[in-house]
């Protein structure tokens, strides 16, 4: 199959909003784009699991708020039916913490709604080619909590993890499923999903999805 055959695919995507006019808007904005074809709409948490499970979207784009819970869950549970699966949330809120705990839900991307028609469609199709990436009105802040957690000393609460669980937990704050961790640290699946039980066990932590904010707060300089 050649490079060219594959931009002609048009990609499949799931449209996520409580909100109908932004939704429409959504889909408008998209259906004018040979690249994009819309299969699905949803309105809450549950219906997106739903329309993710029947329709078998390629890209799912969420809204972090939703009347039945959140879209950083709903992410969650959709990557981990179908890991091949890229989401990106949609917000109109720059929250830090919303977007730790979206990387580690396993989002894509993170995305502002006050961004620009032109820029959304460039980001979503960059999601498209298997890249990641965060609104600059957020990435800094976000990759630079990363990148001190990943050169520092750790604090009393991690002294507890090997090498090992902390080289992993840093790659579960980076929102890599299980799958891919394993293939960067060379485990296997069962290996890693045993490595990140232990981790949360010595943690006292339960979901994955809690270790962004576990990262966040111990964070180099957190306590002074």
């Amino acid at each position: 199959m050649t490079e060219d055959t594959i931009t002609k695919r048009p990609l499949r995507i799931l449209v996520v909003d409580d909100h109908e006019v932004v939704r429409q808007g959504l889909v408008a904005l998209l259906a004018r784009r040979p690249g994009f074809q819309v299969v699905a709409e949803a309105g809450t948490v549950a219906q997106s699991i739903e329309m993710a499970e029947r329709f078998r979207p390629q890209l799912v784009i969420m809204d972090v708020r939703l009347p039945d819970g959140s879209g950083i869950e709903a992410c969650r549970e959709i990557r981990a039916e179908h890991p091949e699966v890229r989401v990106v949330m949609l917000t109109s809120y720059p929250d830090e913490e919303a977007v730790l705990s979206a990387i580690v839900a396993g989002a894509s991307g993170y995305l502002l709604k006050q961004i620009r028609a032109r820029d959304l469609v460039t980001a979503l199709e960059a999601v498209g080619r298997g890249e990641s990436l965060l609104d600059p009105a957020v990435t800094e802040k976000v990759l630079e909590r990363i990148r001190k957690i990943a050169t520092s000393q750790f604090g009393d609460e991690l002294a507890q993890l090997t090498q090992q669980e902390r080289k992993i937990l840093l790659l579960v704050a980076e929102g890599k499923t299980n799958k891919e961790i394993a293939a960067e640290v060379f485990l296997s699946d069962k290996t890693v999903k045993n490595y990140v039980s232990s981790i949360l066990s010595k943690l006292n932590l339960q979901r994955r999805a809690q270790a962004a904010a576990f990262v966040a707060k111990h964070r180099p300089g957190a306590d002074g």
